[in-house]
């Protein structure tokens, strides 16, 4: 759970990409492939996406005590740690070097999420490529470039995605 912790304390702009390296790459306590599903799984739960996974993660390894720690280690120190933050920036934040250090961290968060969204796909590239980034896709242009509501989008794309999965595997 220290490891948790120590992810979310430098974690600037999202946990992801700090907590895939640390249960994938460093730790080992995960494969790739084991990652991307527990990700996408806790898609499907409200909340926070990286919270609900750490919360999944616990609870596997060692109960209802392990999701509760496991989470406590995620939230915590980041909640004290923006307490302080905050507090300085009120005081301090109109300064035009804190606007200016601001802005270059965004960028380097940018590319930090760029750098973790092409190495999650990398399991999947291994594999025989099916419908999937072909519906991914699709939403993306969907939501994303021609701005149509999300509800409808998503009601016609997961069946049509459902469809598509079991009429590959079958």
């Amino acid at each position: 759970m220290f490891a948790l912790a120590r992810v979310s304390l430098f974690a600037f702009g999202g946990v992801l990409p700090w907590a895939r390296r640390m249960l994938v790459e460093e730790k080992r306590w995960m494969t790739a492939d084991e990652f991307n599903r527990l990700f996408a799984l806790c898609h499907f739960i409200p909340g926070p996406n990286v919270v609900n996974m750490t919360a999944v993660f616990g609870l596997r390894l060692y109960g209802v005590l392990g999701s509760v720690a496991a989470v406590l280690a995620l939230t915590a120190p980041p909640v004290a740690l923006m307490i302080a933050v905050g507090i300085l920036y009120a005081r301090y934040g109109a300064s035009p070097g804190i606007s200016g250090g601001l802005a270059g961290l965004a960028a380097g968060v940018a590319g930090l999420m760029i750098a973790t969204a092409a190495r999650m796909a990398e399991p999947l590239l291994k594999k025989r490529i099916g419908p999937e980034p072909t519906v991914a896709v699709a939403v993306f242009v969907a939501i994303g470039i021609l701005r149509l509501p999300l509800l409808p989008v998503l009601a016609i794309a997961a069946p049509l995605s459902i469809a598509l999965a079991w009429w590959v595997r079958r």
